[in-house]
Parts: C-alpha cells; sequence; structure tokens
C-alpha cells in the first residue's frame, strides 16, 4: 500500500509541482511522455514512459522504436550530410577517406547501375561451385567462399587466446546458418516449424530469382534446409554457447587434424593465406565431427545447391531490387515484423558505417562530439569506478580473499570514449564508384585479411569493436574494458541539459552496467589481465551463482507475450548487468550530493526519483509482436519493460524513494542483490 504522501503526489501532481517546482527542467527530461495514471509501485516502466508509448507509432520501416533508434536515427542524419559532401567531390585523391566514403555511398545509391548489372557480379563464383566434384573441392570452395566473406559451413578467423589474452589466435567455430541460431532449427512448437517453412519458402524464391524452373527451386531450397538442419543439431544452443568453456578448445594441429580427418586444416589455411599454424581453437568438436562426416558423406549436388544459396543470400542486399525485396520478405517483414524497408539512403548510410566506419565515424566526431562531452563522461566513470568499489567492499557474502582480487580486476579495467585514438586506415582498399556488389567484396575481403594477419602476433589493445557512430556501449572481458562511442553519448542517455540526477540514472546506469559485464556470469570468469581463469575461492564462487540463479527464476517469470517468456538463462548476463549498473550508479549518485545543499524538486520529483525516472526514459521502446518473439529467442537483452522494472523491483532505494509498499508488484519479497 502506497503512503498517502505518495498518493497526493500522484493524484495531484499538477498543482503540486506549482508550488514546489523552484526550477523548471524545460529540457533534458520530458514529463509529458509520463502515464500519471498508472501506478509507479506497480509498473514503473509504463508510469514513465505510457503517453509516450499510447502516442508513439512504430515507423513502417521499424521493428521496435525507442530511444535508441531515435538517436541512431539523429545520428544517421549527421552521417548522410558528411557522405553526401564526399559523394558531390568526385576529385577526391585516390585512396583519401573522403574518396572511399563518397565512392561507396555513390555505388549503393546507384540503383540503375545494380539493376543494369544484375547478378553477373556472382557468375564467377557461381562457376567455381559448379566445378566441384569431389569432397577436395567442397573444402577448397569453403575455403574460397570464407575468403569472399560467405559464411558456409563454419566460422573461421582471429581472436584473443582466452586463456592467454596477450596474444591471437585462430579460431574455428560453428557456423553456416541462415536464421538467427539453432534453436530455429530445433525448436518444433508451431511457430518454429512455421518459421522454418517460411524460410524454405523464401529459398525457393531465390533460386527462381537465379532462374531455376519452380520445381527444381523448390527442391533446392528443401535441400538446404536439410544441410543447414544437419549444422544446426551439431550446434551447441545459444543459451550453452554463453558459457566460455564452451567457446573454448585450444589443440594442436595435428589433433584438430584427428577430429575431422576429412578436411584437411593445412590446405585450408594455405588457401586462406595464412602462415602453417601448430595450434588452433576448435570451438565445439562435436560440430566439426558432423562437419567431417557431412564432407565425406554428402553428395556434391548438395554441396552446389547450398553454396549457392549462400552466396546470394549473403549478397541480396547489394542485388537488384527482386532480390532486396525478396530478402526483406522474408527477414524483415515475416521475422521482424518490419512493414516496408527503410529509404535507400538510409540503409547505403549503414552500409557505409560497416563497411568504412572508421573514416566515416571519425568525421561524425568532428560534427557531433564535443571534448567537453568527453571530459565529463570521464568524471562519471570514475565516480561509478569509486561507488563499484565500495560496493565490493561490503559485499556480505564475498571472503576478503576474493574481494581483493575483484579490486585487482576492477582497478585495471581501462576504459575508452567517444573514438579510437590510434587509427587504423585503409591504406590499400580499392574502391570505385562502379559495383557496389563488388565494392563491398572488396571491403570484405580488406577486413577479412586484415583480420586473418593478426594471428600469432601479439594482441592490439587499442583497437575498438564499434565505430564512433553507433548508439551502443561494450566491455570486453578479454581486454577488461569498457567502450562508449561517441554515439551514444548524446541525449537522451548523456544530456548536457539535465540535472545530475537524470544524467546518472541514463547514461551512469548504462556505466554501471559495463563495468558489471565485469562481474556478470561470463565476465566473472576472466581476471584481471582478460584470462579464462578463475580468481574465487570455491565458497565464493558458489555464492555468485546461488545469486544469479535468483537473477534467473526473475526473468524466467516475466512473460511478454501468451506463452512467451523470457530466457532467464540467455540473458542472465545483461540482467546482471542491469541490476549491478543501476545499483553502482545510485551509489556513486548519492556520492556526488554529499558536501552539498539538497537539490530542489524538478517538475515535482526529488532528486532520486528523477534517478529512476532517467533509467526508465532511456529504455522507451515499442516493438511488433515478430521482433519481440525475435528478441526473446535470440537476444541475450529482456525486453525493455522488463529492463526498467526487473532491476529496480529489486531495490529498496526505489521503494523509498515513490513510497512503495509491499506488495506491490514492484516490491519483491526476495530481492536478487549480486553487486
Amino acid at each position: 500500500m502506497r503512503s498517502p504522501v505518495f498518493r497526493f503526489f500522484v493524484t495531484t501532481l499538477v498543482s503540486f509541482t506549482f508550488i514546489v517546482n523552484v526550477m523548471a527542467q524545460s529540457k533534458g527530461f520530458d514529463t509529458s511522455r509520463m502515464d500519471r495514471s498508472a501506478d509507479a509501485c506497480d509498473d514503473f516502466f509504463q508510469y514513465a514512459n505510457g503517453t509516450w508509448l499510447k502516442n508513439t507509432e512504430i515507423p513502417a520501416s521499424q521493428s521496435r522504436w525507442g530511444s535508441f533508434n531515435i538517436l541512431a536515427d539523429n545520428n544517421r542524419e549527421v552521417l548522410r550530410t558528411v557522405l553526401e559532401e564526399a559523394a558531390a567531390k568526385k576529385n577526391a585523391a585516390k585512396g583519401s577517406d573522403e574518396q572511399l566514403i563518397g565512392d561507396y555511398y555513390s555505388s549503393c545509391m546507384n540503383e540503375a547501375a545494380i539493376e543494369q548489372a544484375g547478378t553477373k557480379p556472382l557468375e564467377p563464383t557461381f562457376k567455381e561451385i559448379d566445378k566441384m566434384t569431389s569432397a577436395a573441392d567442397v573444402q577448397a570452395q569453403i575455403a574460397r567462399l570464407h575468403s569472399l566473406g560467405v559464411g558456409v559451413v563454419f566460422g573461421f578467423g582471429s581472436g584473443q587466446d582466452l586463456k592467454n589474452s596477450s596474444q591471437v589466435i585462430a579460431n574455428a567455430g560453428q557456423g553456416g546458418l541462415s536464421l538467427p541460431n539453432s534453436d530455429y532449427y530445433t525448436k518444433n512448437d508451431p511457430k518454429s516449424v512455421e518459421t522454418r517453412q517460411k524460410f524454405v519458402e523464401y529459398a525457393a524464391t531465390m533460386f527462381k530469382l537465379l532462374g531455376e524452373p519452380e520445381a527444381k527451386a523448390a527442391e533446392s531450397a528443401k535441400t538446404v534446409m536439410e544441410v543447414q538442419m544437419r549444422l544446426a543439431n551439431a550446434s551447441l544452443p545459444p543459451v550453452e554457447m554463453r558459457n566460455p568453456e564452451n567457446r573454448y578448445n585450444k589443440i594442436s594441429l595435428a589433433e584438430a587434424q584427428k577430429v575431422t580427418p576429412d578436411l584437411g586444416w593445412a590446405s585450408y589455411l594455405a588457401a586462406r593465406g595464412v602462415a602453417p599454424l601448430t595450434e588452433i581453437n576448435l570451438g565445439q568438436p562435436a560440430f566439426f565431427r558432423e562437419v567431417n562426416t557431412m564432407i565425406r558423406e554428402m553428395p556434391i549436388d548438395k554441396w552446389k545447391t547450398y553454396f549457392r544459396f549462400m552466396v546470394v543470400n549473403s549478397s541480396a542486399s547489394r542485388l537488384p531490387k527482386r532480390f532486396v525485396d525478396a530478402n526483406f520478405d522474408f527477414f524483415g517483414k515475416y521475422l521482424s515484423g518490419t512493414k516496408e524497408q527503410e529509404p535507400r539512403w538510409k540503409r547505403c548510410v549503414s552500409a557505409t558505417d560497416g563497411a568504412l566506419g572508421e573514416a566515416l565515424g571519425m568525421e561524425f566526431v568532428k560534427r557531433a562530439f564535443k571534448p567537453e562531452a568527453k571530459k565529463r563522461m570521464d568524471e562519471l566513470i570514475s565516480n561509478l569506478f569509486v561507488a563499484m568499489k565500495e560496493r565490493i567492499d561490503a559485499l556480505p557474502w564475498m571472503s576478503s580473499e576474493t574481494k581483493t582480487k575483484a579490486q585487482g580486476k576492477l582497478a585495471t579495467i581501462k576504459r575508452k570514449i567517444g573514438y579510437p585514438d590510434v587509427l587504423r586506415g585503409y591504406k590499400g582498399l580499392d574502391i570505385d564508384r562502379g559495383s557496389y556488389l563488388l565494392n563491398a567484396r572488396r571491403s570484405g575481403q580488406f577486413q577479412i585479411k586484415r583480420n586473418l594477419d593478426d594471428i600469432g602476433k601479439p594482441v592490439d589493445r587499442t583497437r575498438w569493436g564499434m565505430t564512433p557512430p553507433t548508439v551502443n556501449a561494450y566491455y570486453s572481458g578479454t581486454f577488461n574494458e569498457i567502450v562508449f562511442p561517441a554515439g551514444i553519448l548524446q541525449p537522451p542517455f548523456f544530456n548536457a541539459a539535465a540535472d545530475d540526477a537524470i544524467n546518472y540514472g541514463a547514461i551512469g546506469g548504462v556505466i554501471g552496467h559495463e563495468i558489471s559485464h565485469g562481474f556478470d556470469d561470463q565476465g566473472s570468469k576472466f581476471d584481471a589481465e582478460g584470462n579464462l581463469k578463475s580468481w574465487w575461492t570455491e565458497s565464493d564462487r558458489q555464492k555468485f551463482e546461488e545469486r544469479a540463479a535468483c537473477v534467473v527464476e526473475q526473468f524466467n517469470g516475466y512473460e511478454v507475450q501468451p506463452g512467451l517468456r523470457i530466457n532467464g538463462r540467455l540473458t542472465l548476463g545483461e540482467n546482471i548487468g542491469d541490476l549491478g549498473g543501476l545499483n553502482i550508479a545510485y551509489t556513486a549518485f548519492r556520492h556526488s550530493l554529499e558536501g552539498k545543499a539538497r537539490p530542489a524538486d524538478i517538475d515535482g520529483f526529488t532528486p532520486e526519483q528523477r534517478f529512476f525516472l532517467g533509467w526508465a526514459q532511456v529504455w522507451a521502446t515499442k516493438s511488433t509482436a515478430e521482433f519481440e518473439r525475435q528478441q526473446v529467442l535470440s537476444d541475450p537483452h529482456s525486453a525493455a519493460r522488463y529492463r526498467v522494472n526487473g532491476p529496480i523491483s529489486n531495490m529498496p532505494e526505489f521503494a523509498k524513494a515513490f513510497g512503495c509498499k509491499a506488495p506491490a508488484k514492484m516490491i519483491r519479497n526476495d530481492a536478487c542483490i549480486i553487486w
């Protein structure tokens, strides 16, 4: 039951605000988005965002719409200006960033040239596939297609050695699928069965567009499904792939050859241009045993059919409109619920960012990222680190021995803000105003070769995993670092016009989330140097697992649609990130008030209430029903409503701020508390 004071606050907010609002927050926070008729103690997400949810329509070109999408759209407007200016300069120096991004964007926008070219750019690849007559040819074709960026059969590339994070090694892992993950192939509920049938229909359409008669195209599509079903049934499901131990199996090349006697690793590596190796991380041996069986037993014609589909499917967005439309009808309309495609310019901006993100991103930084934002972000991160240190020291369930190791890891977490300090450049990459598909292929080959060239070298810790305009952030366990691109360091996540309470709740929660990833179910298995190595006592690890199980159980209970529940194990890391991150941010926020006069209420809200509202409005999101299902099945992030309500329902600070009393829904009887 709520207190009388809180009831008064909700029911007479307008007049109350008029009396106490000595500092109107005209910027940085929008009270008109709220639903004052909702009970904050029953559904805080609805209370904070309900009017926005009611009045907002998901754009026809989107499967979801919210703060992330809106900001990303704004960022693309900036990038569009950059690209159109670059495209207008046809005399830019060859190889310059301006020439590369201008020509790439121009080739993407030239739909007439794309239509005229048809599938001719793919013909050499199809001819190579058609020449296959033996298992050795199949192996050679796998290597050839991998070099072109076509993800057939399995994945291969360089990456940090999970148990020796200073070195780069060769990694091979499960792959070769077209649907989001293996669960789409192995689940037998009616929707999964329907999805597989729709995929077969899509594959048949693509074969018909390549010129096959209808009956032949239908048979070809069934073959693609047959091949991918075998790969999927041999694959570990997404939940099991969250365990880094299930992704690490470094063995000698001789041992790898015993796992796959019919797949010659030496010849594969030579075909990929990789120097001879003595060891490889063969991530999932059982998967590769099935691949070996397939290479030995499966008819060559089935391989040809599978390869042809994987080539055309991976190239669809860069082919004539009929291919683009067919691809969108399945992956966009059916799988995600998107009604129509984005305008061509938006797709081309995103494509250029994907191909030449460093060059394009630095132009974005010049126009949209101010040095003072980086300075303020640095200060906030430092404050969040202090708060996390304090919270670790205060943990009642952790021994002093493990606390010392946890503090050591925390102290070594590095930070990257805005954009890379060291630029890699694109020397040697050939981009022109000709074929869009060939530009994309050359760009992909450039990135692939650069990736393979890292094998056997020391790790370069200046690298970034996202481009500067990206509206996102991440923690890397092997780098032991948190990274915040310039793209996310803008309203509503980070807003100079908002007060500290809002910013600590918004970007502070994001910072805390990334710090907490260093101590979630996956990150906690890596030590301060980024190695997959336990730094826990056995007893403390057990206590952690018990607390993590609480989070799993909590989120398993959330029903996104009738009969569609969040997978608490799949989303565990992100949920721990939210839970820990918000607690860290709140501690840092409380410290920011020390030694100062208490901030005035703004818009009728106390500083504590504004903190939680700042968090909630960051996650304002609407999704199509199809996207909700796809998110539950394949995304490690929970749906937005539960990213808000889930963590704060475990926080007594929230209940106190809004006067919530048991048995309100936003108060959990058995609160989950880890960090």
